[in-house]
Order: structure tokens, then sequence, then C-alpha cells
């Protein structure tokens, strides 16, 4: 009688935080800018004004590119890779018997900081792309080491 194994979680990251980079000095920008701008024009709700302004601004260009950095995780187990993002909850997942492929792509600056996308094929569909991956070496290894199991196991 084979033993059923538990399905355990490996590994659950996020893209790398260098996205967030832009963000942060945009946030300091805002924030010397609305410093500046406070009390320079001689007109009572110009302080109002500029720190609505300066918040708004905030809310749009910092706060809604973190909460999207936040909003999408990947997940890998010793089963199966899942990919949830969006603020909506969009969830893909592949089981590791049905890969056939996995391939890591760096582009730009992601080689110096040692990330990547990588990319999950499984013949038939739309391959699943975990964009911009912290360790993107050490994931594809420990992807191809579960993919080795998997493949010996059945």
């Amino acid at each position: 009688m084979p033993e059923e194994t538990t399905e355990q979680v490996i590994a659950r990251m996020r893209p790398h935080a260098r996205a967030l980079v832009l963000s942060i000095v945009l946030l300091w920008v805002l924030s010397f800018f609305a410093m500046f701008l406070q009390d320079r024009i001689d007109w009572e709700p110009w302080n109002t004004v500029v720190v609505v302004a300066a918040i708004v601004l905030a809310a749009i260009l910092c706060v809604f590119p973190y909460l999207a950095w936040l909003s999408r995780q990947y997940t890998i187990t010793t089963r199966r890779v899942t990919l949830r993002s969006g603020f909506g909850g969009i969830r893909r997942e592949v089981l590791l018997s049905r890969v056939h492929d996995i391939t890591l792509r760096r582009r730009g600056l992601q080689a110096m900081f040692g990330s990547g996308d990588v990319l999950i094929s499984t013949g038939g569909e739309r391959a699943i792309v975990l964009a911009d991956v912290p360790n993107a070496a050490l994931v594809l290894r420990a992807l191809n080491e579960l993919l080795e199991d998997s493949t010996e196991d059945a």
C-alpha cells in the first residue's frame, strides 16, 4: 500500500522589494515639496490645498504600488506552485507533475540583485511566470529538485 505524503510548504515569497524603491523616493520628494510649499503664498486655504494634494499624490504614487506589491505572493509546495496576485484575488496554480520545463530569465538590473523571472511551462497552457523572484537561482534549483523528486515518485 503506497504511503501518502502530506503537502509541505517549501517557500513563500513576494517579488523583489527593489520594486518599492521608486515609491519610497517619490514619498520623500512629495514630503519635501509639501514642507517647502507651506506658507509660501499669502492665501488662507493654501496650506490645506498643499497637504491634501500631497496626501492624494502619496496615495496614488506610493501607497497603491505598495499594496499591489503586497498582493502578489508565490507559494512553492512539494506538490504545486501557486501564484496569487491582484486585489481581486487572482490565483493560478500548477501541479509539479504537469511541469515540462522551468526557465530562469534575467533582464536589466535583475542579474545584479540576484533576482529574475522564473517561467514554469506545462506544455499546453501558457507558462506561469513568477516575476522578479528574489534569489532566483536558488528558487530555480529548488524547483528542479522538487520536479526530479516528483518524477521519481511517479
